[in-house]
């Protein structure tokens, strides 16, 4: 994967008169900006998400990631057309997401980027789909999302699909043979994972010893669950949870003595950036997501996320990036893409995003494509917490 690649991409279509994104079928000139020189058209890009709230850190990452692709674009020399980018807090509640969305609306907003979470997105999507205008999700990974609606699309990994490879990471590599499974059933992204990882487990012939739950991530005791896992033999337990309730998980496993392998999924990602947890205690943990913040790939993201906001990024900020890219390339290949209303706008990226001919090489993927479901494809990688960073294993 060259993040050089989408870049390299990206100028050669916007210098590409046959694909040129803004009024290529017209002899009008370009409106002249200030100075003499032609001014980009433009495409306004609106943002949902939590930027408060309880899972205001996911929300933060997406807007952050997607924020500095724009900033990237926007000072392209040769680009095709600038970008304006608005987003709208929704406090992870659909409610406040459907203020957020109508707010983007009255903005005149051309494509949704969120929103960041399932359950708004769910109601969003509902929205989007009504109205006819294309959204791409950096991190709302329920098949409900998409379900029914050909202009959503994803760019994370579906749930059942991450549950499914979890399994098949711990049949192939014979970490164990007996499971536990901690998952909050009060949260459909766990829910889905977790029954995923079940089910492919029982296909598998995995012994699951047991499946303990929770009903929120507010949730502070886990001594129940620990419990079960560790008086039925699990070697593994496997949660797929977000990273605040994980510490505790991990925190309190340590405190019984109990030390099989912690396998969690691309929730977790961020768990050793949380104030005051110490890190020592996810030594071994194992991950599923698709970005490393370690790789050389991710290097200039890294630094230029660092220097803006004084952290290195997680899988949600990296999937916000990848998915402003997404948008912006495919727009390059529509004829005329900026004079169409939203409707139309809306039916040409849905037929570019489905195109055998399309793919993104980004930052959590090489090559990824979408399925006329909304599903993207591309490869998971499994990390490993070793002396407090992750390593790809």
């Amino acid at each position: 994967m060259k993040l050089k690649k989408i870049l390299a991409l990206t100028l050669a279509l916007a210098m590409s008169a046959s694909l040129c994104a803004c009024g290529g079928g017209s002899d009008e000139p370009a409106p002249e900006a200030e100075g003499g020189e032609e001014a980009a058209a433009t495409l306004k890009i609106g943002g949902i998400g939590p930027l408060t709230g309880a899972v205001a850190t996911y929300g933060v990452a997406t807007q952050r990631g997607a924020q500095i692709a724009v900033d990237e674009i926007n000072a392209m020399e040769d680009k095709a057309f600038t970008i304006e980018y608005d987003f709208q807090d929704d406090t992870g509640v659909a409610e406040t997401a459907v203020a957020a969305y109508n707010t983007l609306k009255d903005w005149g907003v051309d494509v949704i980027y969120g929103t960041t979470t399932t359950g708004p997105c769910v109601t969003i999507a509902s929205e989007t789909n009504a109205d006819r205008i294309f959204q791409l999700t950096p991190s709302a990974s329920s098949p409900d999302v998409t379900a029914g609606k050909d202009n959503v699309f994803q760019m994370c990994f579906t749930d059942p699909n991450q549950g499914v490879t979890a399994a098949n990471y711990v049949k192939d590599t014979g970490l164990a043979t007996k499971v536990g499974v901690i998952y909050n059933n009060g949260d459909a992204y766990s829910t889905g994972i977790a029954q995923g990882f079940i089910n492919q487990c029982s296909a598998l012939g995995l012994e699951v010893v047991t499946e303990q739950t929770f009903p929120a991530d507010t949730n502070t005791d886990f001594n129940v669950q620990l419990t079960a896992c560790k008086d039925g033999g699990a070697e593994l337990v496997f949660m797929p949870i977000y990273y605040t309730p994980a510490s505790l998980v991990l925190t309190q496993a340590d405190a019984m003595g109990y030390d099989p392998i912690f396998f969690g999924g691309d929730g977790m990602d961020g768990i050793l950036n949380i104030e005051g947890f110490d890190t020592a205690l996810a030594e071994g943990l194992l991950l599923l997501t698709p970005f490393n913040a370690a790789s050389e790939e991710a290097a200039g993201f890294v630094a230029k996320y660092q220097e803006a906001y004084g952290e290195v990024p997680n899988q949600f900020a990296a999937d916000g990036y990848d998915c402003i890219y997404a948008i912006y390339n495919a727009v390059q290949q529509i004829e005329g893409a900026l004079e169409m209303d939203q409707a139309a706008l809306c039916d040409a990226l849905i037929a570019v995003f489905t195109s055998a001919d399309f793919s993104v090489d980004g930052l959590t993927g090489a090559g990824m494509t979408w399925q006329a479901n909304g599903e993207v494809a591309k490869e998971a990688l499994v990390v490993a917490v070793q002396e407090g960073a992750y390593v790809a294993q």
